[in-house]
């Protein structure tokens, strides 16, 4: 039950936030004189006061330039921050300018982390400011989960002399040669990808490459199943796969559909064909194993290829199988229509049994649909109102889908035009900003950072009775005397940044950048450790705060990448030219020169 404090906080704060990307209106009124009209057209017929009046605009406009961008974008509609160009089909494109005072500050936070985590913990898998200490994944070393994460994130931003020393250490001290078992999909999605994009933005660093092969080979056995769904774990050491030990017969449907990006960018770099043939048998067993509604449970029997009765979400365990599905469709140029099938029905059932609308109709929301017995072997679904801070990646995603699959000509306007989009192409669209909406409403809090998890008010949750009630959201089980909740911290997750990247580069709303900067600002605040590094920080609804000793290596990777490319200009990494990886890693977007399953 939500607490009297945490919902009172709810209706205290007045923030910017919570009156998101209000439409402006513009009313021009008129005033009619009350002195005589005659002497002031004699007055204004005068070619010296008119002199006068130009003389005087032209001064006006020469010292305060910004008036004259304003009135600009009044009149054509086009912000005034952009220049434009039109493509094909008419179509608008923007180009965006970078904001370099912006871009530094976050320059700057990443190097506070960064040289933190160098001075005390170097090559260590994770970093602990407050203790000021690396631990690693396994008894038998790590490999190098930090260094390889934040990478690409040091040469996008220019900080050659870090870029330099990370490199080094990876020449000349990064081993895959453990003894151990460590996560298929963290392994892909952070280190292979880490590499790879690497290689990529390095011009070809042979050094990445190699390192990338040598991974990927020793993953690839865990391919080697009677399904041809991966094992959840590998031993990098013996190639022996491990299966997980709460659900051993399962596996999760993000983990296994979140392979395929990196597999597929080796296969085309190597020439070696067999890791796209690993990864895209995962996917064609997925499709196979189409449920009727196009969504998906968040568990697979790994043996027998099929979904098993259980929760369908866009939360953990279920979000990047349909941030890849996307993904993979962009990744090769739109050419295999089979993924965007696959897409299409996953988004025509989200919109039909996930989002809803709170109860003040104010803010759209995701929620989960969970299966429960009752006791006859018969299922039932219960849709609960919950959404994680992992579903925020959403918004932009749809609205990075809506331009993909939903375009009338196949090129769409910066942002999108009357009549670019079709019906569920613009549906996609406009849940995807409500979304967004949302997710920078949910930083409403006593530290303008978003919780974990937050629950939204539906008519039988049995909350109109108590005092200080929320009006749309709440943190379930926080209170102002209470331990808080695992829901109420902040991990310095990124999806909420990386939704207001996308929706800038597809719109150049200066509204996102706002936002953006006013999330920055709140971590700079209360997640800044003063010795260095960043730290998780327990509750978001105390003020001050208290840590946990934790810095995600998806803060150097994801966090603080997205916020500097929120503000950079929009010829950095483009995303007509790149595909972001889950966690952040750009890969190339390429035309396959052979024909896949998926055509």
């Amino acid at each position: 039950m939500a607490s009297a404090g945490n919902a009172r906080l709810r209706k205290r704060q007045k923030t910017s936030l919570s009156n998101y990307a209000q439409d402006a209106d513009f009313n021009v009124s008129e005033k009619t004189p009350d002195s005589d009209l005659d002497e002031f057209g004699a007055l204004f017929s005068s070619p010296f006061l008119w002199v006068l009046v130009c003389i005087v605009l032209l001064g006006f406009g020469y010292t305060n330039p910004h008036y004259i961008s304003d009135l600009k974008s009044l009149v054509t509609g086009i912000p005034a921050h952009v220049t434009t160009t039109t493509g094909e089909h008419g179509a608008i494109r923007y180009h965006l300018p970078d904001d370099r005072q912006k871009q530094q500050a976050i320059v700057e936070a990443f190097k506070h982390a960064w040289l933190a985590y160098e001075r005390d913990a170097m090559g260590d898998d994770e970093y602990h400011p407050l203790s000021q200490e690396g631990s690693n994944l396994t008894h038998h070393g790590g490999i190098g989960y930090t260094v390889v994460d934040a990478l690409d994130s040091m040469q996008i931003m220019g900080l050659d002399q870090e870029y330099a020393r990370a490199r080094d250490w990876i020449q000349d001290k990064l081993s895959f040669e453990r003894d151990d078992t460590f996560s298929t999909f963290e392994t892909t999605i952070r280190i292979l990808g880490g590499l790879l994009s690497s290689y990529h933005l390095s011009n070809e660093d042979a050094l990445y490459l190699e390192k990338a092969v040598d991974l990927a080979d020793r993953i690839l056995p865990a391919f080697d199943t009677a399904s041809g769904l991966p094992y959840s774990y590998i031993n990098f050491a013996t190639g022996e796969g491990q299966r997980q030990k709460q659900y051993p017969d399962l596996v999760s449907i993000a983990e296994v559909a979140t392979l395929q990006l990196e597999f597929r960018y080796l296969s085309v770099l190597t020439g070696n064909e067999v890791y796209w043939q690993k990864a895209e048998r995962v996917m064609d067993v997925i499709r196979k194993a189409k449920l009727p509604h196009g969504m998906a449970s968040i568990f697979m029997d790994m043996d027998q290829g099929v979904y098993v009765t259980s929760a369908i979400r866009l939360g953990s365990r279920g979000d990047s199988f349909y941030e890849y599905l996307l993904k993979q469709y962009i990744q090769t140029n739109e050419t295999e229509h089979g993924y965007k099938d696959m897409y299409d029905d996953a988004m025509a059932g989200i919109h039909q049994h996930l989002i809803k609308k709170s109860r003040t109709g104010r803010m759209i929301y995701t929620s989960e649909l969970i299966p429960e017995s009752n006791g006859d072997g018969e299922i039932s679904w219960r849709l609960t109102p919950k959404q994680d801070h992992l579903t925020c990646f959403f918004g932009g995603s749809l609205m990075l889908g809506a331009v993909h699959t939903g375009s009338v000509t196949g090129h769409v306007s910066i942002p999108p035009r009357a009549g670019e989009l079709t019906e569920a192409g613009k549906r996609d669209w406009n849940t995807g900003v409500d979304l967004v909406k949302t997710c920078v409403y949910t930083h409403n809090t006593a530290t303008g950072l978003s919780p974990e998890v937050v629950h939204f008010r539906i008519d039988s949750d049995g909350m109109d009775k108590m005092k200080y009630v929320p009006d749309d959201w709440y943190i379930k089980g926080a209170g102002l005397e209470e331990e808080p909740p695992y829901d109420a911290r902040y991990m310095l997750r990124p999806e909420t940044v990386e939704s207001l990247f996308i929706a800038y580069r597809l719109t150049g709303d200066q509204q996102y950048r706002i936002h953006g900067w006013e999330i920055f600002e709140a971590i700079q605040k209360h997640c800044r450790i003063a010795d260095g590094g960043y730290a998780t920080v327990i509750n978001v609804d105390a003020n001050p705060v208290e840590h946990e000793d934790v810095m995600e290596t998806f803060f150097l990777s994801e966090t603080l990448k997205y916020l500097y490319l929120l503000f950079s200009d929009s010829e950095v990494l483009p995303l007509d030219k790149y595909v972001f990886n889950t966690e952040a890693h750009p890969l190339p977007i390429f035309t396959p020169s052979t024909h896949t399953q998926f055509m």
